[in-house]
């Protein structure tokens, strides 16, 4: 079960443009507000990393928070790039956590499967052929 609860936990960076200045302190300050979300603000690289449920939030909506209060992400094609695929990443594990469970068998029905199952080296070459090959 804990390995499922890492699964939900996500850690991730979010970068800002270099000006205006001080964004990421301002950012980790509105971020630190919601509930659930640990943010830790690194002001030189002009960063958070930002650790959340995916069950509850997501890098897009924190995104989004952050752009509708003002806040310049940083738009270079590498940085782009990165949050698309963590925005996939993320709307295919949410979207992962939303199926219901199976309802698995009962191992007896497999067990009676195999029972009548024949086993072993079955050949079902005829007896003449096999002499001869």
């Amino acid at each position: 079960m804990k390995a499922h609860t890492d699964l939900k936990l996500q850690h991730r960076d979010i970068v800002f443009s270099a000006l205006p200045t001080d964004q990421a302190v301002q950012a980790a300050r509105l971020l630190g507000r919601i509930v659930g979300v640990t943010v830790q603000a690194h002001p030189s690289d002009h960063r958070i990393s930002v650790q959340y449920c995916i069950s509850e939030h997501t890098l897009l909506k924190l995104e989004n928070v952050l752009m509708e209060a003002g806040f310049h992400l940083d738009n270079h094609i590498l940085q782009k790039i990165k949050r698309a695929l963590a925005h996939y990443c993320e709307e295919v594990q949410s979207d992962n956590l939303n199926i219901p469970e199976h309802n698995i068998k009962s191992r007896d029905v497999y067990i009676k499967v195999w029972e009548k199952h024949s086993h072993g080296d079955h050949d079902d070459t005829p007896e003449e052929l096999r002499r001869y090959l």
